[in-house]
């Protein structure tokens, strides 16, 4: 099949539509319209077969994790995202697979009243790279700098589901029954947490999202923010399918040190606590508190029931060349 009939017959004519698009999939650029009183916010991901997704994972989860990964990203900076681009490598044409791909992909924009506007399809290794783009009032953006030593400590959701999930996968854990396919599902079909971001504007003081793992992305934060954090691995938030698959120690664990799962990791100044539970209340995602930041500069400290804890690993996945 050729590009532009590949095109087509799969990216042009689906997908979600907005008014701000004024021209879309079909010339050399798209054209889209700024709202005014908006900043963009701008990020880009690539997704590498057997790197960052299994090669024989469906087609629909695939597409839907390359366009999550990307908006998980513009809800940890408050941004309400728009628009995306597609950059999409294939070995070969599949026309089942490609479907499946489009399904996946047209799933999660339309919910988010994301529209696809442009990109580039060529033959090669099985890779994607996604650009998104959205809106941010002026200076309401979250960041990973703003955090100050007393500020508390929150995370969305909860954590480890999808690193078990990839380890059913690949045959590393055994779990049966309900436990195993709520596991894997959240591995497969994460949720970004664009309303948790769009709500923390002017509360949180900084934002990340959980893409390695909250050991390496709380540190981001204290790197960037000049300061140290306590954080209680006994409050960390664990699903029920997760503690019902591995031991209570074995489930901090992938807590702590598995990726992907993309929620939102943010910090909250003690004043600021009253207006985040309002605020977040109305998104009916559930936020924990896990710790508090320190003076000391990027030391993170962990507790367990109060005593000093030492984590297997000392952070999650970390991006190599």
């Amino acid at each position: 099949m050729k590009e532009f009939d590949l095109i087509g017959r799969y990216f042009s004519a689906g997908g979600h539509k907005r008014r701000d698009v004024v021209i879309g999939i079909g010339d050399d650029c798209a054209v889209t319209m700024v709202p005014e009183n908006q900043q963009l916010a701008v990020t880009t991901d690539t997704l590498v077969a057997d790197v960052h997704f299994l090669r024989d994972a469906p087609a629909k989860s695939v597409a839907y994790k390359a366009v999550a990964a990307n908006l998980s990203d513009l809800a940890a900076m408050g941004a309400e995202p728009a628009w995306i681009s597609l950059s999409l490598s294939l070995p070969e044409v599949k026309e089942a697979w490609l479907s499946d791909f489009v399904t996946g992909l047209y799933e999660l924009t339309q919910y988010y009243s994301v529209q696809l506007i442009g990109g580039d399809t060529v033959k090669g290794p099985m890779a994607m790279t996604i650009t998104a783009q959205g809106f941010i009032p002026p200076g309401s953006e979250l960041t990973r700098s703003g955090a100050k030593p007393g500020d508390w400590v929150y995370v969305t959701g909860t954590l480890g589901d999808a690193g078990a999930g990839l380890d059913i996968l690949q045959g590393k854990l055994d779990v049966a029954g309900e436990a195993r396919d709520v596991l894997i599902n959240r591995h497969y079909f994460p949720t970004p947490r664009v309303a948790v971001g769009t709500a923390m504007r002017r509360i949180a003081s900084s934002c990340i999202d959980v893409s390695d793992g909250v050991i390496s992305d709380l540190k981001h934060i204290l790197s960037a923010s000049g300061c140290g954090a306590n954080l209680h691995v006994d409050r960390l938030p664990l699903s029920r399918a997760l503690t019902s698959a591995v031991s209570q120690d074995e489930a901090i664990e992938y807590a702590l040190s598995a990726g992907d799962d993309y929620e939102l990791i943010f910090t909250v100044s003690e004043e600021q606590r009253g207006s985040l539970e309002t605020s977040i209340a109305s998104t009916n995602v559930k936020a924990t508190c896990i710790g508090q930041l320190t003076g000391h500069n990027d030391k993170l400290s962990l507790f367990k029931n109060d005593e000093k804890y030492t984590p297997k690993q000392s952070s999650g996945y970390e991006h190599s060349f």
